[in-house]
């Protein structure tokens, strides 16, 4: 069969990387791909689907140019990466043009592109979370800061590039950051609401169901690491690495998160007429023995895919044709629960705040021909013959192993071969783990 992969980040060459391992795929091809994807796809970097949301005629025009490309190829499966490309309906379009299409509709989408329409279904639902109240007016969303008090927390409804919920410890903090979405506008159009929210306290966890509307099957738990220093310090970041599985998620846990979060969501999507299809990202977190959602995301987690994908045995294309196709209660799938995966971000210097590309990377040849280590291409691109970056989070550099001891020693001794100028990495990914050891 034929697949195309839409997006270029180290969650698609990831999604890229598992799918070419099926027997399955005859072709694959990535949109707009990147030199990572290359090595196991053809790209088509003259179709720019990775335009944001906030330009939707651009958006919506390069995904028509995307859909006749699937119609003309003969696509048989396209999976989507990015969230402004579901967000910009490109399942809409797909499925109207009758290609089999992985991931949630436009209206499905909103669960992690308007903040303010996912409190309101999980209220609606029963789903627990943080109380909330969500503003347009930033002088009410100021005076309710002052009445709730902090620490609080304030979000950006629409989408920021994961980049748009400020935890704040102080009043003025909080005061500042409303100017700062709802006046300076510093994340555009998706400050024009915000959602201000309790601060919850306890652990985070994040688990992805794969969904075809009805039925569900929730993959390995793992955790991020948001903030760029180590011990979870400083500013937040769109992720600097990830483990799996995390083992605050116990399976009755997971249970709950079945039970409590996921099964309700679907409930309420199918109620209103929308069923949800693709996989379904719960952030949650973890307080006294019982989950609360953080947010919902309508795609794979980034860097959270690269330690969850490794770990799954079940054929990634049967996963997720099925989830398209409505099948997934026919599909037996398999994880392997008994290894562990651990991903490093390896990013430049000066992230999150402005930073230099076009550095020279070197050290990725080493990884050729493992199959432990690999190295996921996130902000990359070729000058020439010369690998070099061009993002903030340039690499996952990931691992697997039998244990997470194992899987962290080995993510870290190949973040020591790799090499860039200005390279900075977290030397604690894992730590809670670690420390439950």
């Amino acid at each position: 069969m034929k697949v195309l992969v839409v997006g270029k980040g180290g969650r698609e060459h990831t999604l890229a990387w598992k799918l070419a391992q099926s027997p399955r795929v005859e072709k694959l091809y990535a949109a707009p791909g990147s030199p990572g994807m290359a090595t196991c796809a053809q790209c088509l970097s003259d179709i720019r689907v990775d335009t944001s949301v906030s330009d939707l005629a651009k958006l919506e025009a390069e995904i028509e140019k995307l859909c006749q490309f699937a119609l003309a190829e003969g696509i048989d499966l396209t999976v989507v990466g990015p969230e402004d490309v579901l967000a910009g309906g490109i399942v809409d379009r797909f499925t109207e043009a009758g290609l089999t299409v992985f991931g949630p509709t436009r209206e499905g989408a909103r669960l992690e592109s308007d903040k303010a329409f996912s409190k309101q279904l999980m209220v609606d639902a029963g789903v627990p979370t943080a109380a909330h109240r969500s503003f347009t007016d930033s002088e009410a969303a100021r005076q309710y800061v002052r009445d709730q008090g902090a620490p609080i927390v304030i979000k950006a409804s629409g989408l920021a590039a994961g980049k748009g919920a400020i935890v704040c410890q102080t009043e003025d903090e909080a005061l500042a950051a409303l100017g700062e979405i709802m006046d300076d506008r510093v994340f555009g159009a998706a400050g024009d609401e915000v959602v201000v929210e309790e601060f919850m306290t306890g652990e985070e966890a994040s688990l992805f169901a794969i969904t075809d509307g009805t039925d569900f099957v929730c993959l390995v738990p793992a955790q991020d690491h948001k903030a760029i220093g180590e011990g979870d310090t400083g500013l937040n970041t769109g992720g600097m690495g990830a483990y799996a599985p995390a083992p605050v998620m116990t399976p009755e846990l997971i249970r709950a998160a079945e039970e409590q979060v996921v099964a309700p969501v679907l409930a309420e999507m199918q109620r209103r007429g929308t069923p949800y299809r693709g996989v379904l990202y719960c952030g949650l977190m973890i307080d006294a023995g019982r989950p609360r959602v953080v947010e919902f995301n309508c795609r794979f987690g980034d860097p959270e895919a690269q330690v969850v994908l490794p770990l799954l045995k079940s054929d990634l294309v049967d996963l997720l044709e099925a989830s398209a196709t409505g099948t997934l209660g026919k599909l037996q799938v398999d994880v392997d629960v008994e290894g562990a995966c651990v991903c490093v971000v390896l990013a430049s210097g000066g992230y999150p705040g402005s930073y230099e590309k076009g550095l020279e990377i070197s050290g990725l040849e080493w990884f050729e021909g493992r199959d432990d280590v690999f190295a996921f291409q996130a902000g990359t691109e070729l000058e020439g013959d010369r690998l070099v970056t061009a993002g903030g989070r340039v690499l996952g550099i990931t691992a697997r192993g039998s244990d997470i001891r194992e899987a962290v020693d080995r993510a870290y001794a190949a973040v020591d071969r790799v090499s860039f100028d200005g390279a900075y990495c977290r030397r604690d990914i894992a730590h809670r783990a670690l420390a439950r050891l």
